[in-house]
């Protein structure tokens, strides 16, 4: 099943059509598709799943986002342990992310742990492939 997770995120990322944003995002910025991965601790899944809503919300007001697609799996590993996944696209670089961002990813960080080798929060830039 874990060879099949990112083919199939890839087909539903090609399936969503063409990226769309709102009113406002500077279309001619260097857009960076990312997808992060959060290793959930144990309990903390519904603080999680609120905290990723409440950043997307904030993404959007700050205009740093593509407003599709932007997806969120789950998966579990180590047995029940919960790992989720999301894609989505930047439009403003998050290295110049103002402080109600950061501070959002300082509870984010709070909700995850490190495991399996890995960091409690992972990600980087993707890009997406389509077979012809």
């Amino acid at each position: 099943m874990k060879t099949t997770f990112l083919p199939s995120v890839i087909l539903l990322l090609a399936l969503t059509g063409c990226s769309t944003t709102h009113p406002g995002v500077d279309v001619r910025a260097k857009p960076e598709m990312v997808l992060v991965t959060y290793h959930v601790q144990p309990g903390k899944e519904a603080e999680l799943q609120a905290e990723l809503a409440h950043a997307w919300e904030i993404y959007r007001i700050e205009q740093m986002v593509f407003y599709k697609p932007h997806v969120i799996f789950r998966a579990t590993e180590d047995g029940d342990k919960a790992r989720y996944v999301e894609i989505f696209t930047w439009v403003k670089k998050p290295d110049q992310a103002p402080d109600s961002v950061k501070a959002i990813w300082e509870q984010e960080h709070s909700l995850c742990e490190a495991r399996g080798g890995h960091a409690g929060i992972e990600g980087g830039e993707v890009q997406l492939i389509t077979a012809k």
